[in-house]
């Protein structure tokens, strides 16, 4: 399988994934945000800027850290380490191994 060809597996893989949250899903997350902060108060337009925007980049970091880890696995992406202990991912330009699959489940 080529390269362009394991992308696209994975953004379909990734896609299907994608889901858009119901009634149910984003009460538990007003819960949750006021579980952390108990005294917070704010209008609609407040809870939808923030306490669920928070909510949802805390819940997006952890995928993401969990998605690159199974691209470095599967030797898609590779870690350079900068200046300072930064670490930055790229993709991998030396795998030319068209066997491999990206299986992320």
């Amino acid at each position: 399988m080529s390269r362009t060809a394991r992308r696209l597996q994975f953004l379909n893989t990734v896609k299907g994934d994608l889901c858009l949250p119901n009634k149910a899903q984003i009460a538990h997350e007003i819960l949750a945000y006021l579980s952390d902060h108990p005294d917070a108060e704010d209008t609609l337009e407040g809870i939808v800027q923030w306490w669920l925007l928070e909510r949802k980049i805390k819940y997006q970091r952890d995928l993401v850290k969990e998605a690159i880890s199974e691209l470095i696995k599967n030797q898609l992406i590779v870690v350079n380490k900068r200046a300072r202990d930064t670490i930055v991912y790229r993709l991998n330009r030396d795998n030319n191994s068209d066997g491999m699959k990206f299986s992320p489940r």
